[in-house]
Formats: structure tokens, sequence, C-alpha cells
């Protein structure tokens, strides 16, 4: 299989990952565009060290935040899911005191589990299922590895509200991954 069909193949995963970051079809495909492009002039930068889908996200995580500066005036928020009510995950497994009501499932040894290529496309699908602006906020902090600064700056959220959020998609990924993965039932 050539090098530029592995890429055709990898593409609807970048363009949803991008989609999801920069809010903007035309944005994400310039990134995408862009990251094709490096891969082709520099194929032997790959090396075969990684899966390429590896190689490719950590290319088009650099030109998601390129773009993000370069045109943070322009970017436009969909704010119907950034701070809605009461959500009813928030509670979920937690006593009064902010414990949690029952140890967290036993996930063995995460070295080995952060090795199976598996466990990565559940945790893909889970974080597809979380709302917009959580998802954007958690790949912001957790894969773009972006500072808390940064994304409150970029986003206009405060320190609070952000860190709210990132709890609510991490309880969401935390439950999703203990329904598909782990095999525990969430707690009722």
């Amino acid at each position: 299989m050539t090098l530029e069909s592995q890429l055709a193949d990898c593409r609807p995963y970048l363009m949803r990952f991008a989609r999801l970051q920069l809010r903007n079809e035309a944005w994400a495909e310039d990134a995408v565009s862009e990251t094709m492009l490096a891969a082709l002039s520099r194929p032997q930068s790959f090396g075969n060290r990684s899966q390429l889908k590896t190689w490719l996200v950590g290319i088009l995580k650099h030109k998601v935040v390129d773009l993000l500066r370069l045109r943070a005036r322009e970017v436009s928020l969909d704010a119907q899911n950034d701070d809605g009510g009461g959500d009813l995950l928030d509670g979920l497994g937690f006593v009064a005191n902010g414990h949690f009501a029952e140890p967290p499932a036993d996930w063995g040894d995460p070295e080995q589990e952060l090795t199976s290529r598996q466990f990565f496309e559940v945790l893909e699908a889970c974080a597809a299922k979380l709302p917009p602006a959580q998802g954007r906020i958690f790949l912001m902090r957790e894969w773009l590895e972006l500072s808390s600064e940064d994304i409150c700056k970029e986003l206009g959220l405060t320190p609070t509200n952000l860190y709210v959020q990132l709890h609510r998609a991490r309880a969401r990924l935390r439950e999703c991954l203990e329904l598909n993965w782990f095999g525990k039932s969430p707690t009722p």
C-alpha cells in the first residue's frame, strides 16, 4: 500500500479531529491539507517508528495550534452546550463531600492497557460522544496540551468554568470507558 493511499485512509479521522478543534470547515480543511503536504514532503521523517495515524495526528496538532493562534480573533464558538443547567452526570458516583461513593473499578496495569490499539479506538469513540464544547476543551487540554490559561483566553472562559467543563468531560469519559472497555456497569 502506497503512502498516498494510507494518507487518504487517515484523512476522515484527521478531518474529524480538526473540525472539533477549529469549528470551521475551511480552517479544518486547511489544517488537514497542510498536514498531508507535510507528510508527503518529508516521508523519511516518519520512519515507521509509530503508527502512521499517530504521526499524522502529531503533525496536525501543531497545525491546529498554529491556526488557532493565527486566527484567534476570528474563532466563533457554539455556546449552546457551554454552561447548560444541571448535568445529570455531575453527582454520578460521588457523595456530598466529593469523594467516590465506591472506589473506581480496578483498571489493571494502565501502561499495558494504553498500548492496546482497541483501547484507543474505544477512547476515541467515547471522546466523540462528548458534547461538542466539552470535547473541544478536553482535546485542547489533554491532546493539544494547551495550558489552562491559553484555553481560557482562546475560548473566553473563566478558570472555574474551564475546570467544571474538564471535570464533566472526564466523568463522561470515565463512565463510557467503564461501560465499553473495563466492563463495569454504571452506578444507578
